[in-house]
């Protein structure tokens, strides 16, 4: 059952080929199909392309098929191309003749569209409730843990003095910049693409503000041309949102393992969080941690993909776009799991005391000695000089009580700010 099937029979090599695995990634779009022929039907009623009594029938029977999708029980057989062959084989099925009109007015590019579209948007709003989620647990966190002390580091080398309360808000505040990627995708696939059928329209008296409405889009993608061309913009676009949001999760993922590892030893985890070797029975690994780094990374090479898939293409419609639904599906997939699971094992967090009178982190505190014999007279420039002559003689005896003021530093953290910031979006 194909959507353009004329009654010739096509080699079964191609059409493995070119169906590729549609049946099995389709299920995530299905529910969104369903949702997108329903309001399609309600507008060729309200055009009268549909009886009254025909838009009963169909809406009856993919209610149905919503029961079914929610369900799990709903399947697309290998006789099925894909997810929109298969809902219209039902409904004709049914209801017979009134089935084969479902299709009036649309064609398969749109249907795509607008359900890829659909999902798109559900999706991205998910993301941003999740990441709302993880930004309030780090805030927490930074509060909790604003007096425990942390080194800084610059090139791997212990530089300045931290905290974990600035660790913590520091992967919080940049949350909020990644939700303003993710904002800017979600108000670009907020633009209805049905209507514009293969790319140029429809003879047929469509209401193309009626599904738009339906459909609860902001808004509607006028041109059918400029439509059509959004396939591939959209995922671009999408596939950044979600990239600099995995950025994010996996440089702080990184931060983690370092920071469980014996040679830094700032945190630790609960035994049930971690995993163990083999053959080392000391081993304590960040394997949840590693994973979402790794996870994350492949999320970041999304843009890269679909970038090249797309580069260049006349307008128009192209198979090729048929590749970009995979991986970006998975890659929202993932990335939900990825923001439930680091909220649930950053909370179980064990931060250890740090002694700073460790050898290693006896120069800590030299750019702030610095900064108090500029507070007393000093220029800087000798001052410098005087705290690394000392530095280089071994004279040096660290001064750790300093304290910083300025919005967003070590003592003040600014946290309120931060939230003020993520209030607005």
């Amino acid at each position: 059952m194909k959507l353009w099937d004329k009654g010739v029979s096509i080699d079964k090599k191609i059409e493995s080929f070119t169906v590729g695995n549609d049946r099995e990634i389709d299920l995530f779009i299905a529910s969104y199909d369903v949702q997108a022929s329903s309001a399609h039907a309600k507008m060729l009623n309200s055009i009268g392309i549909l009886s009254k009594e025909e838009l009963t029938q169909l809406i009856e029977g993919l209610e149905k098929l919503k029961q079914q999708i929610k369900e799990g029980t709903f399947i697309i057989d290998s006789e099925f191309e894909d997810v929109h062959s298969k809902i219209e084989y039902e409904l004709t099925k049914q209801y017979g003749e009134v089935g084969k009109k479902i299709h009036t007015a649309r064609s398969r590019n749109d249907q795509v569209l607008v359900a890829l579209q659909l999902y798109y948007k559900d999706n991205l709003e998910i993301l941003i409730k999740k990441t709302k989620t993880l930004f309030g647990t780090l805030l927490q966190l930074a509060e909790q843990y604003k007096d425990h002390l942390l080194p800084g580091y610059t090139h791997l080398q212990v530089a300045m003095p931290s905290s974990f309360g600035l660790w913590f808000s520091a992967y919080a505040e940049l949350l909020i910049d990644d939700l303003y990627l993710v904002e800017a995708a979600l108000k670009t696939v907020d633009q209805n693409p049905l209507g514009s059928a293969a790319g140029y329209g429809s003879s047929f008296p469509i209401d193309r503000e009626f599904t738009t409405k339906e459909l609860n889009f902001n808004s509607l993608k006028y041109n059918v041309v400029a439509a059509q061309l959004s396939r591939g913009k959209s995922e671009r676009t999408v596939a950044m949102a979600l990239g600099g949001l995995a950025n994010t999760l996996s440089r702080f993922a990184m931060d983690v393992c370092l920071y469980m590892s014996q040679n830094f030893g700032f945190i630790t985890f609960p035994d049930e969080l971690t995993t163990g070797s083999s053959i080392m029975p000391h081993k304590k690994n960040p394997d949840v941690f590693e994973l979402i780094r790794g996870k994350c990374n492949k999320i970041q090479a999304l843009y890269t993909e679909t970038l090249l898939l797309t580069n260049n293409l006349p307008s128009g419609y192209h198979r090729d776009y048929q590749l970009l639904k995979e991986n970006i599906l998975y890659a929202f997939e993932d990335l939900k799991d990825v923001l439930d699971i680091f909220d649930y094992a950053i909370q179980q967090i064990i931060v250890k005391d740090i002694d700073l009178n460790d050898d290693k982190y006896k120069y800590l505190f030299t750019v702030d000695n610095i900064n108090t014999l500029v507070e007393k007279g000093m220029s800087f420039r000798d001052a410098y000089k005087k705290i690394g002559g000392e530095v280089s003689d071994g004279s040096y005896v660290p001064d750790t009580s300093k304290k910083h003021s300025h919005s967003g530093s070590i003592h003040n953290l600014s946290l309120d700010k931060i939230q003020e910031k993520m209030n607005l979006l």
